[in-house]
């Protein structure tokens, strides 16, 4: 793993004030997060199961957020004693953790230095985080890079605890990711495509349009529909980014 890194060796600028927090912050439509939650419902399920395994053993008081490579936090959770914390708090699934949305803060500091890092109550930009001390990190599964987990606590004698829960985290969201990979697969082990599939999936996965595509292949878009549909069938999805994403947990991508 990377060194752990301190916020105060980065720059970023956020394009709003975040001063005595009165910015808004900003949140993913209810309707895209549910799209975007169905993709990574493999990352999601393994972060909930994590993080329900450690809980059992902490005793002290701990948030614990995912986001996915854009910042957008899709899971939480946290000790029972700041449930009233949190719900009186701006955090909630769908919020944008980038500079720019919540101003400095520590999921927005690795995604900009892709490293671990650790950031003080006082190195937050908004108000409504200063009393955290947050550790953020990088979430990597085998070459692929899934998004950002963060544990945060509010007792300063717990740092070091913190760290080391952190650091666990990634190593039960593994194990769990791959058995529900697995479990997929052979669920899925009879989904075939023909060649003309493959390749349409393949330019899908590239982001051309329909109309690129049935250009590439010199075939008719009305053609390219239909592969689309048979494909999103076979795969039992209803888009090309889920088709995309599971395409290429089951290695056809």
């Amino acid at each position: 793993m990377p060194a752990i890194t301190f916020a105060s060796r980065h720059k970023e600028s956020a394009t709003r004030s975040h001063a005595a927090g009165t910015a808004p912050f900003d949140y993913l439509p209810k309707s895209s997060l549910d799209k975007l939650s169905k993709i990574n419902h493999f990352l999601i399920h393994a972060f909930q199961n994590s993080i329900s395994d450690i809980k059992e053993n902490l005793t002290g008081t701990y948030l614990f957020l995912l986001t996915d490579t854009d910042g957008v936090l899709l899971s939480m959770d946290y000790s029972s004693d700041l449930e009233a914390v949190v719900e009186h708090s701006p955090i909630r699934p769908g919020m944008i953790f980038t500079a720019q949305s919540c101003g400095v803060n520590a999921i927005s500091v690795t995604m900009n230095s892709n490293e671990p890092v650790c950031l003080l109550p006082e190195q937050h930009e908004s108000p409504y985080f200063q009393s955290w001390h947050c550790y953020a990190s990088p979430l990597t599964m085998g070459s692929q890079h899934f998004g950002y987990l963060d544990v945060s606590t509010i007792n300063a004698d717990m740092q070091g605890e913190l760290i080391a829960i952190a650091k666990l985290i990634p190593a039960y969201m593994q194990n769990s990711y791959q058995s529900q990979q697995a479990a997929e697969l052979s669920e899925k082990s009879a989904v075939e495509f023909t060649e003309r599939q493959l390749t349409i999936l393949e330019m899908i996965a590239e982001g051309l349009t329909v109309k690129a595509i049935a250009l590439k292949l010199k075939i008719k878009e009305c053609t390219v529909n239909h592969h689309k549909k048979v494909i999103f069938n076979k795969l039992g999805v209803q888009s090309s980014t889920e088709a995309v994403s599971i395409a290429s947990r089951l290695s056809y991508l």
